[in-house]
């Protein structure tokens, strides 16, 4: 496969907030990118805010190595929010009066929206979709979002009828398609819980595996493939905790089929393609998979999502209960069979089921699945409800009611959110899943006690472990703040295992529990504040931020702070003070070793001393 970096200088298209580039791959077929700098949507997995880019990948019309013509084909087209630029790109490529076949590896209302464009501008059009994809098209594609209560419909926008649903070429199983240039494309079908219309592609003669959402990553590059593993390597990593560890099961299977494939590059559906580290990258998949299988506690999320709302906060507590060490078995129950569904209901420790509110009821298959948790659900354990609405919330009332009546004790308040959560909300969700999570730990441990099991009374009498906890740190706050104004979002720690790592330039490193709160914003790229405290004035701040916190609440609430020229809070009773930026994080177990250089630094009380902190073990703080 040629080396794409090596090709002519894309061609960009409308290049203002959101542009497309056309970079060719192979004769006869091209990569159209959508470039966003900018975050485009309140969703977990775009949390580190380096913008994204959408992939799909045109192959030219011709004849096939039979000699039958072929009409042009696109894999996975992106969503409307790049509509303008990219439709204009696809003029370039194809007649208005021309046929096209689309494959739709990803199906959603946003999708959809682009896909009815296509439809207006190339009336020949035929979309390629696996069986659940064409049901998903069949019931999105008249779909319109509802009105407000006694709200009449806007009259310019139902001024132009939508176009009639293409024929669909449909995918039941894996399916070869020959196509121009001696171009030969095996579909997929790839299901997931999240995606239970993941249709993937792979091109035989390059090795071009077209992953879709698989292996992806939201950055924004026009470099079509990734420069090396470390490159990618915290942002793909943050992309599967995000979305891909709650089905780390249905994701490991996927990831067996795709061995088998002689594969050269991957060319997921959002950030650069892998063309070096393609094998490292389905290890690092089953390895961050094996991880979450390790826990011996798992959180059942049940499901459904009619605008992608509902499913961006059940992305959020299953983020905040894998970060807590709890494994999550995430089912769309839209798609779960009633067996599934009951076997996992059986299984879970605590169990959590959202739905949205579509004109006023719950989705039929939420209906049917609360049935069947009154049926087969342990009264012992937790539950949780959450969901997202427009103008009403019924859906959530029912399933709260009908839980409550039912004698489940709820581990959090029902979760209401109006159309999409914002960031501050994301957080919130985050925290309440940890929170859930480490509920689950306390109450697992407290069994144990009763039980008779002493592993951690044995770990404390380990010699080696007694010796570890004489290892002294000095006691600091890390705090954190990221953001402006409303948006703006805050956290804050105890540290004690911090020690300086380099003299030039000058840095250090920093322990943080996965666990932790403040952990999601101490990513690459992300500044700090390291309070060393003063001995004999520490207490006070350590009473402040090693309570516990309920989820959402300002860490900084009541208290009189500085600032660092970054923004970042200092606490004015610290002997010193540290601004720095995270520039490498290495995974340890059960904690993240951040490594940060220092910009600015002051002391405080220059006559003061280090708080240090003495431990008698080290299998605690």
């Amino acid at each position: 496969m040629p080396d794409p970096s090596a090709a002519a200088a894309p061609a960009a298209i409308n290049r203002v907030d959101r542009s497309v580039i056309t970079l060719p791959i192979d004769p006869g077929l091209t990569c159209l990118r959508g470039l966003s700098p900018r975050r485009l949507r309140f969703e977990v997995e775009y949390g580190l805010e380096r913008g994204t880019c959408v992939n799909s990948f045109f192959f030219d019309a011709g004849s096939s190595a039979s000699g039958e013509p072929t009409p042009p084909v696109l894999v996975h087209p992106p969503g409307a929010s790049f509509a303008a630029p990219y439709l204009d790109a696809l003029a370039n490529l194809v007649p208005a009066d021309a046929p096209l076949k689309v494959v739709v590896g990803h199906i959603n209302p946003n999708r959809v929206a682009l896909l009815r464009q296509m439809a207006q501008r190339w009336p020949a059009l035929m979309l390629v979709a696996s069986n659940p994809g064409s049901r998903l098209l069949h019931e999105l594609w008249n779909q319109q979002r509802p009105l407000p209560p006694g709200s009449a419909p806007d009259p310019a926008s139902a001024a132009e009828p939508l176009p009639p649903l293409p024929r669909i070429d449909v995918v039941k199983q894996e399916a070869t398609r020959e196509l121009a240039d001696g171009h030969r494309l095996t579909l997929i079908p790839s299901p997931t819980p999240r995606w239970p219309a993941m249709l993937m592609a792979f091109e035989e003669r390059t090795g071009l595996l077209m992953s879709g959402r698989f292996f992806a990553a939201h950055l924004c590059s026009e470099a079509f493939a990734e420069a090396n593993l470390s490159s990618t390597e915290e942002d793909r990593r943050y992309y599967y905790d995000c979305l891909m560890a709650p089905m780390a099961r249905q994701v490991e299977a996927v990831v067996d089929r795709l061995d088998e494939l002689p594969i050269r590059t991957i060319a997921p559906g959002h950030g650069p393609a892998i063309a070096t580290s393609w094998r490292s990258l389905l290890a690092d998949y089953r390895r961050w998979g094996e991880n979450q299988g390790r826990s011996g506690l798992t959180v059942t999320l049940l499901y459904a999502s009619a605008y992608g709302n509902t499913a961006a906060i059940a992305d959020a507590l299953a983020q905040g209960v894998g970060r807590s060490g709890v494994r999550v078995e995430s089912l769309n129950c839209e798609f779960a069979p009633s067996e599934q569904l009951i076997a996992a209901i059986r299984a879970g420790d605590a169990l959590l089921i959202g739905s949205p509110t579509l004109g006023g009821h719950a989705p039929t298959p939420i209906v049917s699945a609360l049935g069947t948790v009154l049926a087969e659900g342990d009264r012992e354990k937790p539950v949780g409800v959450f969901g997202s609405f427009g103008w009403s919330g019924e859906a959530i009332d029912l399933l709260e009611n009908k839980l409550r009546d039912g004698g489940f004790r709820f581990a959090f308040e029902p979760i209401r959110v109006k159309f999409s959560p914002d960031p501050a909300t994301l957080r919130t969700l985050e925290e309440t899943g940890i929170a859930l999570g480490r509920q689950l730990q306390t109450e697992q441990r407290r069994s144990q006690r009763r039980s008779g099991g002493g592993g951690l009374e044995e770990s404390r009498s380990n010699p080696a472990v007694q010796a570890l906890g004489r290892v002294v740190g000095s006691l600091c706050v890390v705090t954190a703040r990221k953001g402006e104004g409303a948006a703006a979002i805050g956290g804050a720690m105890v540290a004690s295992w911090v020690s300086q790592a380099s003299f030039n330039p000058p840095g250090f490193t920093v322990a943080v529990a996965r666990e932790r709160a403040v952990e999601s914003l101490l990513h690459v790229g992300d500044r700090f504040a390291l309070n060393v405290l003063a001995a004999g004035r520490e207490t006070g701040p350590m009473r402040q931020f090693l309570q516990a916190f309920p989820p959402g609440a300002d860490r900084f609430a009541g208290l009189e702070l500085e600032a660092s020229p970054d923004g970042q809070p200092i606490l004015p009773e610290a002997v010193a003070w540290l601004q720095a930026q995270v520039t490498a994080r290495m995974e340890c177990g059960d904690h993240w070793i951040l490594y940060a250089q220092v910009s600015h630094g002051g002391l405080l009380d220059p006559a003061g001393t280090t708080a240090v902190h003495q431990r008698r073990s080290g299998a605690n703080y």
